[in-house]
């Protein structure tokens, strides 16, 4: 068989003479041997494992990905993210270390995030409880007054 591996960024693995491909789904893992029937599947967050011919193994981990197996002869997996080591022991220290730091890293997109739709709520709340109007789609202004201001009045309470 022959295993395809590829990232957006990178072909990680372009394997042949394949004698069986190990993976995981959301239904557990799962063996694909030569002769396959055609398949395809969401793969988790795990470590793809195979085996040559000549009875060496090879790992690599995948962040999430799709496995197809095309003719029994061709497995190719499409993954967002794939980290590979010499040895399954080293793969899932770099593993653990990679996804921690991601993980972090996502956490504080996600506060920061957060933070400015709270912000921009704040404010268009703010705007709407002073009366001074409503979105008028197509409008000459942005903002369309139901009753206009004096600038005074205005300043005196924006400070």
């Amino acid at each position: 068989m022959r295993l395809q591996i590829v990232t957006p960024l990178a072909v990680e693995a372009d394997l042949t003479d394949i004698a069986a491909v190990r993976a995981d789904d959301s239904t557990g893992s799962f063996v694909i041997l030569p002769q396959h029937a055609d398949f395809i599947t969401a793969l988790t967050i795990s470590v793809v494992e195979w085996s040559t011919e000549a009875d060496e193994k090879g790992h690599i981990a995948v962040r999430g990905g799709i496995l197809r197996v095309e003719g029994g002869e061709r497995v190719q997996i499409a993954a967002r993210q794939a980290i590979s080591g010499p040895t399954l022991e080293k793969l899932g220290s770099a593993v653990l270390d990679q996804l921690h730091e991601e993980a972090e890293t996502e956490a504080r997109t996600r506060v920061a995030a957060t933070r400015l739709h709270m912000g921009l709520i704040r404010q268009l709340d703010r705007y709407l409880q002073t009366g001074r109007g409503y979105f008028l789609p197509g409008a000459e202004g942005a903002f369309s007054s139901q009753a206009e201001e004096p600038a005074e009045a205005i300043d005196e309470q924006w400070g």
